[in-house]
């Protein structure tokens, strides 16, 4: 791990804190909410703060996605041809990307627990498929992409990855399957994380959410990312508006799109559908354009603090979701105030003095220019 004390764009370090602050305890406000008050409403949006069961999507689908697409962002914004330069001077950036795709592979099967019982270990235990893993994945195809290739030719890898995924999934016949059938048991998705995948899957499931063959098209919402940093990178020659406009009307071509797809290739996260990519670089892109003009065009830098503490230590803290029991931190501190108000209240409070015991440690790292990546 660096410590790292460049300038950041304040935009993307805010738009990744609000998507990992509903990871962290922020998608139980909406129940907290409705305990609170009786309304409703607050139902609707807590439906969005759990996973699509299969086809479908929701708010909460959208977490993962966006975090592939920022670091995406991050590439853009200063990417870089090394094909030109000597293997000699390649070969150190190769070596630090593959070190940092292990390293997050690693951390990602920590985050799962390892294998649960310690060590000696029975690596047929271990579940190797992971959020962290996925996004190394994303992250090292992108960059090696970016690094050897125009963007123009970047955008047409990107594409043709969409198209052939959707050719394997719904035209090539599974073995003693079918084509073309979405169910979790009878996809490529499912065959190749039982016959292929190392370990164990998710809950048993037919179908690893973080699977072999889905790790492909992830690597689309990292590569629309990199499109979206050059878009705010030449910001200058065009104006800042005017490429905020242009990432928002961006994002509803995405959404378009990828709600038109769903007709013939539903949007499922589980298997990371080409009309799921780009339901989520729509989003993505919209956001962004929200993001980058609150924070870093119209003077909101301030009142998006909380977030930009949690985005510019994401993976931290995300791995400190797991690892660490936020839930007695809260109560050993706050625990005894809490319960001295009435019933109704106790959720909520409950939910934003999690946060706030996460924020005062984050505060504490960003005031010192911590900020941990890997």
């Amino acid at each position: 791990m660096t410590t790292n004390t460049k300038k950041r764009l304040a935009s993307l370090d805010a738009l990744r804190g609000f998507d990992m602050m509903w990871i962290l305890g922020g998608q139980s406000i909406f129940a907290a909410l409705f305990v609170l008050t009786g309304w409703q409403g607050w139902k609707a949006f807590e439906a969005h703060t759990e996973h699509s069961a299969w086809h479908g999507f929701t708010a909460y689908d959208l977490i993962f996605p966006l975090f592939i697409f920022l670091s995406g962002v991050a590439m853009g914004l200063s990417p870089k041809r090394i094909d030109h330069l000597p293997l000699s001077e390649r070969l150190p950036i190769y070596q630090k990307a593959v070190k940092r795709f292990f390293l997050l592979c690693l951390l990602g099967i920590l985050y799962n627990h390892g294998w649960g019982t310690g060590i000696p270990a029975d690596f047929e235990e271990i579940r190797y498929a992971s959020v962290l893993g996925r996004i190394a994945f994303a992250w090292l195809f992108c960059a090696l992409l970016v690094w050897h290739l125009s963007l123009r030719n970047v955008a047409i890898v990107g594409v043709s990855i969409l198209i052939c995924y959707w050719i394997i999934l719904c035209f090539i016949p599974v073995p003693s399957g079918s084509a073309g059938d979405l169910t979790p048991n009878g996809t490529w998705n499912a065959w190749i994380d039982q016959n292929l995948l190392p370990g164990i899957r998710y809950q048993n499931r037919p179908v690893d959410p973080e699977g072999l063959l889905s790790n492909f098209p992830a690597i689309v919402n990292a590569i629309a990312g990199v499109f979206a940093g050059q878009l705010i990178a030449s910001s200058n020659l065009r104006g800042e508006w005017r490429t905020a406009a242009w990432l928002c009307i961006s994002g509803l071509v995405a959404l378009t799109l990828g709600w038109g797809w769903d007709y013939v290739f539903p949007v499922n996260k589980e298997l990371w559908t080409s009309s799921f990519v780009l339901v989520t670089v729509g989003w993505s892109a919209i956001l962004l354009s929200i993001f980058y003009v609150l924070v870093d065009i119209l003077p909101g830098t301030r009142i998006s603090y909380p977030f930009i503490i949690i985005g510019a230590n994401s993976i931290i803290i995300y791995l400190a979701s797991s690892l660490i029991n936020w839930n007695y931190m809260r109560d050993s501190l706050f625990g005894g105030i809490i319960r001295s108000f009435p019933e109704s209240w106790q959720p909520l409070l409950f939910v934003l003095t999690l946060l706030f015991v996460q924020l005062l440690i984050l505060h504490w790292l960003y005031k010192r220019k911590l900020f941990i990546s890997v």
